[in-house]
């Protein structure tokens, strides 16, 4: 085999973003230069790592036997980096953070900002992914941590409570639900919704409980980010769910009503999950302490 760290991450990059052009940017390549490295590969291995098509590209089982490997070699490698890092200054090193929509807008924005502020020989790799994915890239070592929903399969993971993070429905004062005492979430499917973008984890969290019950959300438009969402549904575009958190911080007075929802996928709490904290390098047990609830707040 004569493939190095470049190599693998650029493999990685291309079969997370699904086509070459794509890896190839995210691993500041050029698209030649992918395509020779990625061929080289084949070459070097004797097998097809990557089936070609119109619509991009996906792993054959050799290429996802590769994937399983490449993600550890580099998180090997990005841990031997870190601790070599303390016998030389001004080295940085890398924690990759995985969580939800909730998590990445409401709570972990000034916890990152501090603990940055604390070690400035750190970084983190942060990317927001439905929660079953995220339990998927951890137990395949792809992170060192993620913040998930409790209502994902966590088995083979270990976990701590992160936040309480229930789910409400909101809507105008003066949409035709805003009379009643509650809405269960199917009554709330008869109505226009606006809803975060589609690739966001909490819009294909909300379209799966939808399709659960048989229904589809009818969506009028979507937006970047909750305090989008609740300015649109002030002004009467439809109804949204969103954390309660996102409710709680709203300053202005924006003329909407919130339901709690009684269901029992709307009443959820927020893990940190990892593989095992215990073996977490010094660096991700430093993030994982300042992600922490501290006693008495």
């Amino acid at each position: 085999m004569h493939f190095d760290l470049i190599d693998l991450r650029l493999y990685l990059n291309t079969l997370e973003a699904g086509n070459i052009t794509a890896g190839a940017l995210r691993s500041h390549l050029s698209l030649a230069a992918a395509s020779a490295r990625i061929r080289a590969m084949e070459s070097s291995l004797g097998i097809t790592l990557l089936e070609r098509g119109r619509r991009g590209v996906s792993p054959t089982p050799a290429g996802k036997a590769l994937a399983r490997h490449a993600r550890l070699m580099l998180l090997q490698a990005e841990r031997l980096q870190q601790d070599l890092a303390e016998y030389a200054k001004g080295v940085k090193g890398q924690v990759r953070l995985l969580c939800n929509t909730t998590a990445l807008s409401e709570y972990l924005p000034e916890l990152l900002a501090d603990f940055l502020r604390a070690h400035p020989n750190l970084d983190i790799d942060l990317q927001e992914l439905p929660s079953q994915r995220i339990t998927h890239a951890l137990r395949e070592g792809a992170a060192e941590l993620g913040v998930v929903s409790d209502a994902v399969d966590t088995q083979g993971l270990q976990t701590r409570a992160f936040r309480d993070d229930p789910l409400v429905l909101v809507c105008a004062k003066d949409h035709p639900l805003a009379e009643a005492r509650s809405v269960t979430f199917s009554q709330s499917l008869g109505h226009d919704y606006v809803g975060l973008n589609a690739h966001s984890a909490l819009a294909i969290y909300l379209e799966e409980q939808a399709l659960h019950a048989g229904l589809r959300m009818p969506i009028r438009i979507r937006a970047e980010g909750f305090d989008a969402v609740l300015r649109m549904v002030a002004h009467g575009a439809g109804l949204a769910i969103v954390p309660l958190a996102a409710v709680q911080r709203c300053t202005a007075p924006l003329p909407f009503k919130s339901f709690a929802l009684q269901e029992p996928w709307a009443q959820r709490t927020l893990l940190l999950c990892a593989r095992d904290f215990d073996a977490l390098p010094r660096y991700a047990q430093a993030l994982l302490h300042a992600l922490q609830p501290q006693q008495g707040s």
